[in-house]
């Protein structure tokens, strides 16, 4: 990806967009950008290459096969509480679907494209989708300069740097671990399910 210079991040995001519509899990994609790419960048271009792959399948389940999706998940009691949710609060409770990670990324796109919610708030609500693409690009990051140092291709760095890369990462769990257990109880209540 580094070699590609500018073209890079747009090749990482198009493969990203391709894997959110295959049913292809991000997160591996997600650690690779934390590696390749930094924190920074990475969880940017995961945000964008995740924003618009979502919103592909999205759309294909909405306006493709929205048949045969229906059929497998429109008697479903817990699809339909969520998108009697969705139908009131669309934008919050697709948010909240995004802050945890009960829901598979890639079904849950498709599920979407199910329910009554606009594409505009769709959309929007991607955001909810920072908590965990920070977590999994700082994991990257991590792993990177860890493996770079193994391989001797990049110089060892002071305790310090460690111990920093240690603390981060750690916090961004926390964090993200209360942030699933806030979204998961506040998604119960939107939803009047009990067991999410």
């Amino acid at each position: 990806m580094r070699d590609l210079g500018p073209l890079g991040p747009a090749a990482f995001v198009l493969g990203y967009i391709v894997a959110a519509v295959a049913f292809v899990p991000g997160a591996l994609l997600t650690l690779v950008a934390g590696a390749v790419f930094g924190v920074v960048l990475g969880t940017l271009y995961v945000l964008v290459g995740a924003t618009l792959g979502s919103t592909a399948a999205f759309l294909i389940s909405r306006h493709v096969a929205r048949g045969a999706f229906e059929r497998r998940l429109g008697t479903n009691p817990r699809f339909t509480a969520i998108d009697q949710a969705i139908a009131r609060e669309g934008r919050k409770v697709v948010f909240l679907l995004r802050l945890s990670p009960v829901f598979p990324f890639t079904l849950l796109n498709y599920a979407l494209g199910l329910t009554r919610i606009r594409l505009s708030d769709f959309v929007v609500a991607s955001v909810g989708m920072l908590p965990g693409t920070l977590l999994y690009t700082y994991a990257g990051k991590v792993a990177g300069d860890l493996a770079a140092v193994a391989a001797g291709s990049t110089p060892a760095r002071g305790p310090g740097y460690y111990l920093v890369l240690a603390l981060g990462l750690g916090a961004t769990v926390a964090v993200t671990v209360l942030i699933t257990r806030v979204a998961r109880r506040a998604l119960a209540d939107a939803t009047g399910d009990s067991t999410t």
